[in-house]
């Protein structure tokens, strides 16, 4: 069939730039999309795809210097200068911290350069935002829930995710996006990617991941009993005492995902030492359902911090990414440092990055304390 036979469906090119560019998130040029394009659906005018790249680079399309596409969602192009971020950084342990925007920092990592990812992100966004933070901090509500002491303990404040409106649960959605984007180039095939999230929130993390390129491999199940939900309606909780809003929440949704692999398992693992989880022991296989206590009083004190997760159950996890007990473990939202103090306590190299200023100050003195926190010894729950 000659070239002026082939025939193509409706959006065939379209589809396969958007492919292209999807792979690249660091955007391409117009000769590499060509012979991706090509590679993808065979002999396609090279004409065609300079024709829609520019009838579509305001909606669709962000063009740089020296005619580098990238999808406007997606990150800078390679030609970004890397002097443009000034971060603060400190090392203990094996751990090393950085005070920066994740996104802005993952931008500039080397490629292939990162072994797994641990992270309880903001997943609310809202939240952690500065005037949010600030009404936390004073007791004075707002998005976060508030409670009363409970048995003569005080409860640690929640945030309030059915007050979230429409528009900020689409920047929730576009913000997970961008970040995997900016994720997926810098971590080695078979990374597995391990997100906390929030059973009302959950599918929408899990959405954008997806869309942004990373695989989806399941939840990984921590049980807890939490004071989250089982309320009676608010203001007329006796006349419907029978009554629970939403059920007492008694899980914690974790997200697996994991960059494609490159060839077979066993090929994986050869080459870039990833594409499944670290056995507890030579008769058990790593489990996802992960039972698991609220975190202890002490560890609070030590890094105070409203989404502190336990060493013990940090461990278990941290531990499990690396299947073979070797690379970098990295936590993009940081926080108090956690993520990082259960690596140095399972032996792994670690790094971590945090934007908020007081979080971060807390992290370089908390990290070594939760490292040595005995209580989060792992092997008992192994």
């Amino acid at each position: 069939m000659s070239k002026r036979q082939v025939r193509r469906r409706p959006g065939e090119v379209r589809d396969a730039i958007l492919s292209v560019l999807s792979e690249r998130p660091r955007g391409a040029s117009l000769r590499e999309i060509n012979t991706g394009v090509q590679a993808l659906i065979g002999r396609a005018a090279a004409s065609s795809v300079r024709s829609y790249l520019r009838l579509n680079s305001k909606s669709l399309f962000k063009r740089y210097e020296r005619g580098v596409y990238v999808i406007r969602e997606t990150a800078e192009p390679y030609g970004k200068s890397r002097e443009i971020l000034t971060i603060d950084s400190f090392t203990t342990g094996r751990a090393t911290m950085f005070k920066a925007d994740c996104i802005e920092w993952l931008r500039l990592q080397p490629e292939n350069s990162i072994h797994a990812v641990v992270t309880d992100p903001p997943y609310g966004l809202v939240e952690y935002a500065p005037e949010q933070q600030e009404k936390m901090r004073n007791g004075h509500g707002g998005v976060w829930r508030i409670p009363p002491a409970f048995d003569g303990t005080k409860r640690a404040p929640l945030p309030r995710f059915t007050v979230l409106s429409r528009s900020e649960l689409d920047d929730l959605a576009a913000f997970f996006f961008e970040w995997g984007r900016a994720l997926l180039p810098v971590i080695v095939p078979g990374a597995n990617v391990v997100v906390a999230s929030n059973p009302l929130l959950s599918y929408l993390v899990a959405g954008a991941l997806a869309r942004a390129g990373l695989e989806r491999r399941g939840e990984l199940v921590r049980l807890v009993m939490t004071m989250r939900g089982g309320d009676r309606p608010k203001h007329a909780h006796r006349e419907f005492s029978d009554v629970s809003v939403m059920p007492r929440s008694m899980w914690e949704p974790w997200l697996l995902f994991r960059r494609p692999l490159d060839g077979r398992v066993q090929d994986n693992l050869r080459k870039w030492k990833t594409g499944g989880f670290r056995r507890p022991s030579a008769e058990r296989p790593f489990g996802d359902v992960i039972e698991s206590a609220p975190t202890h009083k002490i560890e609070r004190t030590l890094a105070p911090h409203p989404s502190l997760k336990p060493q013990v159950f940090l461990r278990i996890i941290v531990r499990g990414v690396l299947p073979l007990g070797d690379g970098v473990v990295l936590d993009p939202f940081a926080g108090a440092g956690s993520t990082l103090a259960a690596a140095n306590a399972v032996g792994y190299a670690s790094i971590g990055v945090e934007k908020d200023a007081r979080f971060f100050g807390i992290a370089r003195t908390a990290i070594p304390k939760l490292t040595a926190f005995k209580n989060g010894d792992y092997r008992t729950s192994l």
